[in-house]
């Protein structure tokens, strides 16, 4: 079987007894200053795990997140991506609101929280979302933003109950629009 057939073959919903756990470790960020990406990402507050630089062509820096399993790497020659380029970085905290002020308090500029009344997931266009966090404060429904020296884009995320792929029908936790959208999944609605 070619990769070509391989990526065209639909996934299975289901979980599979041999399927081996694969966690996210590493995210890249491109940057263009990594001294000054060092001092913002120390700034947040997360661990400088690594700084390794064997010579003066190469400089790799990690930091990880307070309660992450996922790190952050940086650096000279890490990456050809342009610096800014990665968007939509996820930070998942229990409470957008004292998260937000936690990192005023750093000193990082950061938006007011806001949600999107559609529910499923904030959209990109700012004219499509609402101030402040969602009024139920549902789980995964209400945000702020900030972004790295460069642009790299950051989202803080509200999550209060983790979604397992079923919501039971006295679940109130998330919006309506997530419940339905995990209901007909779980149905087998979508291909």
């Amino acid at each position: 079987m070619s990769a070509t057939e391989t990526l065209s073959k639909p996934v299975s919903t289901s979980l599979r007894a041999d399927a081996l756990d694969m966690k996210l470790e590493v995210v890249v960020l491109p940057v263009a200053d990594v001294d000054r990406a060092k001092r913002f990402y120390g700034d947040l507050g997360w661990r400088l795990d690594l700084d390794y630089a064997p010579g003066d062509d190469y400089r790799v820096i990690q930091f990880t997140p307070p309660g992450s399993g996922c790190s952050v790497i940086f650096g000279k020659n890490v990456t050809e991506a342009a610096p800014g380029s990665a968007q939509g970085l996820h930070l998942i905290v229990s409470d957008v609101a004292a998260a937000r002020d936690q990192l005023l308090r750093r000193g990082i500029e950061i938006s007011e929280p806001f949600h999107d009344p559609g529910g499923i997931f904030h959209h990109a266009r700012a004219k499509d979302l609402a101030g402040g966090p969602n009024p139920q404060r549902k789980s995964y429904a209400s945000y702020a933003s900030f972004s790295d020296p460069d642009g790299n884009g950051w989202l803080l995320q509200e999550v209060t109950a983790r979604l397992t792929g079923r919501i039971a029908p006295d679940d109130t936790r998330f919006t309506p629009e997530l419940t339905d959208v995990v209901r007909r999944a779980e149905a087998g609605e979508f291909p």
